[in-house]
This record gives structure tokens, sequence and C-alpha cells, in this order.
């Protein structure tokens, strides 16, 4: 600024020897203004240039970025085609995964039916067996008390005790230790064949209608000869047909043998009803009524019977034989199996 009113004034003229200087300042000035043109133009050059390979270099770029963008879009198109296909199989993946997860629910759901059902089975099996043994054992009871029949008590409960040992369960065991304890008391009874002795009254029932009463015995007189022609030999003829009418025998005190033949029929009748009441005796454990009717029966043999007669000797000795028989038995229940069957059937 303070060099502004310097410029403005008026220099006073050079001298002329000053105009050489100025022709080479000028001259210098000429060259500098030249070669900076050069420059300028060599920077133009340079710049033009630089353009053109930026431009070039800007080009390959926009190729290069335009392939890869191609490429990269492919590619995206590609992962975006595998992203959908992805989508489509993790899709189906998740359907069966839940198709899976249903049926896996479905089949629990069997199986806790089929374990409940298989439950309830089970215990209406065992139910229904308790139920068996149960009547079994109530049979046996019966035929014991009734029948006296041990055999049938004996197979009875083997039965049941066999039917519990297929089932093979421990909430049976003290059912089945009842059911040994009550079979070894019935074992150690002693046995009587009833059949057998039933099957020997049967005999004599049948054998009873050919003995011989004592008022069908007829003694034989010895035959009188006879003779011709005599009046003493009429005589003794006589006579003989006389005592053949009436005929005096001994009886030895039997005075109701002499029967009129219509009561014959229903002493046997009498008699074979005695056989088959002591029979029946026999088979319900009687043993007062028993050995009543077999003593009724040998005191009909003996006081309207035939006793030289073999058929009526051999039964007089079976029924003596018979009525040395004890058919009464004491004979143990089976209340310990009963006892443990109502236990387990009133806790379960």
């Amino acid at each position: 600024m303070n060099d502004t009113p310097e410029a403005s004034v008026p220099q006073p003229a050079s001298p002329p020897a000053a105009a050489p200087a100025q022709a080479g300042a000028r001259a210098h000035v000429s060259v500098v203004a030249l070669v900076a043109l050069l420059i300028a133009t060599l920077a133009m050059a340079a710049a033009a240039w630089s353009w053109f390979d930026s431009s070039e270099r800007i080009r390959d770029l926009k190729t290069e970025l335009g392939r890869r963008l191609a490429e990269t879009g492919k590619d995206v198109s590609e992962s975006r085609l595998l992203a959908r296909n992805a989508d489509d199989a993790m899709r189906q993946l998740s359907e069966k995964v839940a198709r899976i997860e249903s049926q896996m629910a479905t089949s629990q759901q069997q199986q806790l039916s089929l374990e409940a059902l298989y439950k309830d089975l089970s215990q209406g099996r065992d139910q229904w067996t308790l139920a068996e043994i149960e009547q079994v054992l109530l049979t046996a009871a019966q035929q014991l008390q009734l029948a006296g029949n041990v055999k049938a008590a004996i197979i009875a409960l083997e039965g049941a005790d066999n039917r519990l040992q297929r089932l093979d369960k421990p909430q049976f065991i003290a059912l089945r230790r009842a059911i040994a304890a009550d079979l070894a008391n019935l074992r150690a009874v002693p046995s009587l064949d009833k059949v057998g002795v039933s099957a020997r009254i049967e005999a004599l029932v049948a054998r009873h209608a050919g003995w011989p009463l004592a008022s069908a015995q007829v003694s034989e007189a010895a035959p009188v000869p006879r003779s011709r022609g005599r009046a003493g030999d009429i005589g003794q003829e006589l006579w003989a047909e006389l005592k053949h009418l009436a005929q005096i025998r001994r009886i030895d005190g039997n005075e109701a043998v002499l029967l009129p033949p219509e009561q014959a029929y229903f002493l046997r009748e009498n008699l074979r009803l005695r056989l088959l009441s002591a029979r029946l005796a026999l088979m319900s454990q009687d043993q007062a009524a028993f050995e009543t009717d077999l003593h009724a029966v040998s005191e009909l043999l003996s006081r309207y019977y035939n006793t030289r007669d073999a058929g009526v000797v051999a039964a007089l000795k079976e029924i003596k034989r018979l009525s040395g028989l004890q058919v009464a038995q004491e004979l143990p229940g089976i209340d310990a199996s009963l006892a443990t069957l109502d236990a387990y059937k009133g806790e379960h």
C-alpha cells in the first residue's frame, strides 16, 4: 500500500544508455515467457495425457466394475437362487420335522395308551384269574364239607397252584404258600377207597335176590318102601302120606321166620334199601348211620335168611368187614387259602 503513491509519481526520463538494458530485459522476459509457455504447454500436454490416461483407467475401471458388478449380480442371483433353494429345503425340512414330531407325539400317545391298556388288561387278567381260583377253592371246600372228597379237593388246589405258577407274579406268593400248606394237610389224611367200598355194597345189593329165606327150608323125608298086596303095607303107606301133610321143624328160636309168600318181597326190598342207605351214609361220611344200616342188614340176614347157605354166610362176613371201616374222617379245611385270597382282594 505504501508503494502505490510512489508508482504514480512520474519518473524522470532515463538516459539513452539504458535502452540496451531495457532490450535485454525484454529479451529475457520473452525467453521466460516462452519457457513458461513451453512449460504450460507441456503441463497441458501432461494434463491432457493424464486426463486421457485417467479416462482410460476410468473406462477400464468402469468396464471392470461393470464386469464385476455383472459377476456380482450373477453371484447374487445364484446366491438368491441358492438362498431360495435353501429356504425351500429348510421349509421342507421344517415340515418333515413337524410331521416327525407329530408322529412322535402320536406314537408317544399310542404308547401311553398301549401301556395303560396293557396295565388294565394285566389287572383284568389277574382279577379274572383270582376269580377262577376263588371258584376252584370254594368248590374244593364244598367237596370237603359235603362229600368229604379229599382227592377232589387236592386236585382242585393243585390246579389253582398251577395257574398261579404260570402267572409267576410276586404278589401271589403268599397265596401259593397258603395253598401249599392246605395241600400238605390234605395229603396227610389217611385215604379211604370209597369207590371200592361202594362197589362192595353194590355187589351185595346185586346178590341179595338169590339168598334163600329160612322159611323156604324143606326137610327131606326118608323114602318109605311100598309093598303091594298087603293090608299092613297099605296102612304104612297111608301113615307116610299123613306125615307129609304135617311136618314139625326146629327153627332155633326164630319165631318170626315163617313169612307168608307175599311178605318175602317186602323183606328183600327192606334189605336192599338198608344196603343202599349204608352206601349213602358212606358217601356222606355218616359213621353212625353206616354202622346202623349194616347192623340192620346183618340182623335181617341172621333172622330171616338161611344161615346155612354159602351165599348168606359170605354176605354176613362181608358185612362184618364193612362194619369195621371208619368212614367218618376228621378232614382239614382250606381256610388258610380262602383267608389269604380274601385278604389280597381287600388290599387290591
